[in-house]
């Protein structure tokens, strides 16, 4: 078992549950955000829980990316190594392009592109040095296909998020003497913090607990990929991949 677990975006969500979901396997976790009252309210309730689950939590604006590589080993530093990384942190802002909302489009690509890229250099130097870990990339199944309107910007990201996480997945093809694995998510709608006023989502939309015991199956499985929940993401996602652009726009 990967024992110890580092997970970005912790505070709330997907990723807030994700730790509450593999504490209760029995991991040790290393828990980031820049919330850290949120973080250590999860702290506590994890350790009444599982009293024998060590957690440790670590103040993280990813866009600082000093801080991201300091952060990373301080936690390896405190569990014994990190097993496994999930680049889970992101932002769902954004607007449609050509309408003025350039700031909050950047910023969703500097949080959801840059700052992954900033920690998996982190997880990976790490693993490397270790000649084991899994890393774990949140993408998300707007990445299957050129979104519109607010999503444009996000759905972008993301696609990036699932290209770089293939590429580090290749880089280890033949790589003799590793136990890395690479593994991309692809969630679809579920409810979280960042879509509970994304109007369009609703009608596909699984609860956190159920959408996240979905992403755990599939990370412990350390996929290549996954669409998540499976039904119906698996068959949409080609759906939504090769249908023509009219159809495609009605299911999103």
């Amino acid at each position: 078992m990967r024992r110890t677990i580092l997970i970005t975006g912790a505070s709330s969500g997907l990723g807030a549950e994700m730790a509450r979901q593999f504490a209760a396997k029995g991991h040790d976790l290393a828990i980031t955000a820049r919330r850290t009252d949120r973080l250590e309210e999860l702290r506590a309730e994890i350790a009444a829980a599982h009293p024998e689950v060590k957690v440790s939590v670590h103040a993280l604006d990813v866009n600082d990316h000093d801080q991201v590589f300091a952060v990373f080993t301080a936690a390896a530093r405190e569990l014994g190594g990190l097993d496994r990384v999930i680049v889970n942190a992101g932002l769902g802002k954004g607007g449609r392009i050509g309408t003025g909302k350039f700031e909050a489009n950047k910023e969703t690509a500097e949080t959801n592109f840059i700052a992954a890229l900033a920690q998996c250099e982190a997880a990976m130097e790490h693993f490397y040095e270790r000649k084991a870990g899994h890393l774990v990339l949140i993408s998300s199944v707007s990445a299957m296909r050129g979104m519109p309107g607010s999503m444009t910007s996000y759905a972008a990201t993301k696609a990036a998020v699932a290209h770089l996480a293939e590429g580090i997945r290749i880089d280890l093809v033949n790589r003799k003497g590793h136990d890395i694995a690479v593994s991309t998510i692809y969630p679809g709608y579920i409810a979280s913090e960042m879509n509970e006023k994304v109007e369009q989502e609703q009608k596909l939309m699984v609860d956190t607990a159920t959408g996240v015991r979905a992403m755990v199956k599939a990370i412990d499985k350390e996929v290549d990929d996954a669409p998540v929940p499976a039904w119906p993401w698996l068959p949409l996602g080609q759906v939504l991949k090769h249908a023509p652009r009219g159809i495609a726009r009605r299911l999103v």
